[in-house]
């Protein structure tokens, strides 16, 4: 899958299941390790470990290489590392905290 359907792929996904403020920053120019990253909010912990276990079965389901999943024992920050793409799927309390738009913003 090239990453513009992967990304789309994940959107659809993440949507499926209610995510809030679904953000795709493009980080190609400023990281080796991935080519974008997808910023999403869950409603709690539950919610959020729900979004990236859906993401995780579908991806498989779909045939997708998974790189790794990390945090979804807690739920409050988990990421699934798709390779060219990595999704951040935070409670609101985490995603203010850590502000990873700011952090990977462009002008920066």
């Amino acid at each position: 899958m090239q990453t513009e359907q992967l990304i789309e792929f994940a959107i659809a996904e993440l949507e499926n299941m209610k995510a809030r403020d679904i953000v795709v920053i493009d980080v190609m120019e400023k990281a080796s390790f991935t080519d974008c990253m997808i910023v999403c909010s869950g409603n709690s912990s539950r919610h959020v470990r729900s979004i990236t276990e859906n993401l995780n079965t579908e991806a498989k389901a779909k045939g997708l290489s998974i790189i790794g999943i990390e945090g979804n024992d807690i739920g409050e920050w988990s990421l699934v590392d798709l390779g060219d793409i990595i999704v951040h799927v935070m409670t609101d309390d985490i995603r203010d905290t850590y502000k990873l738009e700011d952090l990977w913003a462009k002008d920066q």
